[in-house]
């Protein structure tokens, strides 16, 4: 999709580039009263220059939102690469296991003296 949205804004702006070339400016208006040649033209005098103004701003318009889209595109967050093993946390050593048969000692009472 982004890169057919480039297509477009690339195409549009050599579109509108090439429209305001063929514009000529309000100075050429005196030329075509007296016989230049553009009022021969299929759009007239002032047909052409009609023409021409209007598509130059519609394509102006497309390219001001593609430019929009394509700002869009750019600040959306790309995901980044998938890492083909996930690392996982190195297991815990086991805790040492109590012996359970081990004799415990006896208590002595304050006295000193070995229980019988």
């Amino acid at each position: 999709m982004e890169f057919a949205l480039w297509m477009v804004h690339v195409l549009v702006a050599v579109a509108v580039v090439g429209l305001v070339l063929l514009q000529h400016g309000k100075g050429a208006d005196m030329g075509a009263a007296f016989g230049s040649g553009s009022s021969g033209s299929l759009f007239g005098a002032s047909g052409s220059a009609n023409f021409l103004s209007r598509s130059t701003a519609v394509l102006a318009t497309v390219f001001f939102l593609t430019s929009m889209g394509l700002a869009y595109f750019a600040s959306a967050p790309k995901p980044g690469p998938v890492p083909l093993a996930v690392p996982t946390a190195p297991e815990a050593a086991p805790a040492p296991a109590e012996p359970a048969d081990v004799p415990v000692a006896p208590e002595s009472d304050k006295s000193g003296a070995i229980p019988k």
